[in-house]
């Protein structure tokens, strides 16, 4: 049941993985604007931090089971949360571009 459960969370945070590989840090940038989007870094974080730390435990977890299966599944989960960490540093290059500009401040 255990293992059940496991899967079910993998499962249920795909869509949250997803977001997290596929928004884009700066919205105007990526539809061709030079604009600052002081908000898309952090709409980026908060799906892709969880992301990868529910995809890394379950990378560490399914390894620790030690059968083949589970060693597929920690393969699949760490290559998911890999998949996260370009736009993680895409979006934390964006706040410290934001930053440096003096842009952004509210």
């Amino acid at each position: 049941m255990r293992a059940f459960a496991f899967y079910l969370i993998l499962l249920l945070a795909m869509p949250l993985a997803a977001l997290a590989v596929v928004l884009p840090a700066n919205v105007y940038r990526a539809q061709g604007i030079a604009a600052p989007d002081c908000d898309g870094p952090l709409q980026v974080l908060i799906f892709a931090v969880p992301a990868i730390l529910i995809y890394g435990a379950g990378a560490l977890l399914a390894y620790r089971a030690g059968r083949r299966f589970h060693r597929l599944v920690a393969f699949l989960c760490l290559i998911v949360a890999l998949a996260t960490v370009p736009n993680i540093a895409k979006a934390m290059h964006e706040l410290y571009r934001n930053a440096a500009d003096g842009e952004c401040r509210g």
